[in-house]
């Protein structure tokens, strides 16, 4: 959303691309564009959840997929941007979009003024960059913890190598925190600045926290979801 709203009226006349894992970041750009009249077209995994891509459909975006990971949407919806002089929302390698995600910091401190630790999903390092870097200048005191997957920790693995490397992965139940980092991504830096302690969570641990975050009537949660919870309870 902030991304969007940051663009200047040509930007915003030539329309966006986005790239997405699981389709939430899709979901944002596309309700954000149709709000403010923005033409948009997002890159995903072609193994995304028919569902959610009904979902970005409805909402008026178009919906391009790409066979492989979602790193290399990534990198198709950017060439796609270059290509076509249309603006390019990254899900979690862009300044506006990390200081979007961190508005969630900001909001985390008015509802609880004394924070003693913040556990966060991290995929590309977005939403873990932003927090952070709020909840570090607002509250510095409050612990940063990273939580990954273990069948998915790429940017985990970056971290430890100090640069962007390139990380097998296994399929995981936290689709929206999947897949590799960037060249040159503004994350890595970021997130070693402010994560204080990073966990690496099995897939059995993600099922039972989301089975513990179930209720009667459906899923509350998605996987990704699970991952710090699990975090939290290990």
């Amino acid at each position: 959303t902030h991304k969007l709203l940051s663009l200047t009226p040509d930007q915003a006349a030539r329309g966006v691309v986005a790239a997405s894992s699981g389709g939430n970041h899709a979901l944002a750009v596309a309700a954000t564009a149709a709000r403010l009249g923005i033409a948009s077209e997002v890159f995903v995994p072609s193994a995304i959840d028919p569902a959610q891509r009904e979902k970005i459909e409805r909402l008026g975006a178009k919906v391009t997929l790409v066979g492989g990971d979602a790193l290399l949407a990534e990198q198709t919806a950017r060439r796609e941007g270059e290509r076509s002089g249309r603006e390019y929302a990254s899900p979690y390698n862009d300044p506006a979009v990390i200081a979007g995600q961190g508005t969630i910091g900001v909001e985390l401190l008015r509802q609880l003024p004394r924070l003693d630790a913040v556990f966060v999903a991290v995929g590309g390092g977005g939403l873990i960059s932003g927090i952070g870097t709020h909840l570090k200048a607002a509250s510095p005191t409050t612990e940063i913890v990273g939580c990954w997957p273990r069948n998915s920790p790429a940017l985990y693995e970056c971290l430890r190598a100090g640069r962007v490397i390139e990380v097998e992965e296994q399929p995981t139940l936290s689709v929206s925190t999947a897949g590799g980092v960037e060249d040159e991504a503004i994350t890595l830096p970021l997130c070693r600045e402010v994560i204080d302690r990073s966990v690496l969570v099995s897939e059995e641990e993600i099922l039972d926290a989301l089975r513990r975050l179930y209720r009667e009537d459906g899923q509350l949660v998605e996987g990704a979801a699970g991952v710090p919870v699990a975090a939290f309870r290990q």
